[in-house]
């Protein structure tokens, strides 16, 4: 596995588009941290753009990195080497290349700017690591989805509407949710839904550490109490690391028992 995993990773690094996409947050590190003042409203403007690019990027990727190599995984399926490790290395590779991007590309402008014994350490590295976490998620989604799908058609546009429904109709829903039933609690509701959708997970998360949870109104006080708390810091984190382990199972599984 290890061997293709570097395979994959050298090969996605002499890709042009990963030194766009580490580029660009490159630019936007520089941009937000050099060009503002309050350090919390950069962190913010970094969230919005991470929370919905990082997904796409790592849907993307990932779908259009194992339609394009389908010629090398058959003749890899040829040679006596195991299928997980064969899917594993490739997985690991797009997601690796990508997250190093990401963390790069922002973390270098962080270290110029003098950040890097201050408090907002804490706040930026939790923005990274939520970041890395939607990389790996949604790779692995991506991976899924062509593994089950020949059709190179289907298996875009089921990538981009997974993608579309957890970074826009997800919320239209939950906050019709909430609307249509105001009258009942639906405290632990809010609490269970929001699990269920890791980009919203990792906005409450960073939202919350920021210390800004009245911008989320109603649910505000009760992600508050529990996301605020210690517990609900790990248990955030646990159920990040289950959207991650889950799709890579998932993966393994149905690469053993598909017939190439």
């Amino acid at each position: 596995m290890g061997k293709i995993l570097k395979y994959s990773f050298f090969d996605l690094m002499r890709s042009r588009w990963s030194y766009v996409y580490f580029i660009f947050y490159l630019a936007l590190g520089f941009m937000l941290l050099f060009l503002n003042n309050d350090l919390s409203k950069a962190v913010i403007t970094m969230m919005n753009v991470i929370i919905v690019l990082v997904p796409l990027i790592g849907t993307i990727f990932g779908i259009m990195y194992y339609y394009n190599s389908r010629e090398f995984t058959e003749l890899l399926l040829a040679q006596p080497i195991k299928r997980s490790n064969i899917f594993l290395g490739q997985y690991l590779g797009v997601a690796v290349s990508l997250s190093l991007s990401l963390v790069l590309g922002l973390g270098i402008p962080f270290v110029l700017y003098g950040l890097f014994q201050s408090n907002a350490i804490w706040d930026f590295s939790l923005l990274l690591i939520t970041g890395a976490f939607l990389t790996f998620i949604f790779t692995a989604l991506a991976f899924n989805i062509a593994l089950s799908n020949e059709n190179k058609i289907k298996g875009f546009g089921y990538a981009v509407l997974l993608w579309l429904f957890m970074a826009v109709i997800f919320d239209g829903l939950f906050l019709l949710t909430l609307v249509m039933f105001e009258q009942y609690p639906l405290d632990k509701f809010s609490l269970i839904a929001t699990m269920f959708n890791p980009i919203d997970l990792s906005r409450i998360l960073i939202l919350l550490k920021l210390d800004i949870s009245a911008l989320l109104g109603y649910t505000g006080a009760v992600f508050k109490q529990f996301f605020g708390t210690n517990l609900g810091l790990f248990t955030s984190l646990g159920v990040l690391v289950l959207w991650t382990v889950l799709p890579v199972w998932r993966l393994v599984w149905v690469s053993k028992k598909k017939d190439f």
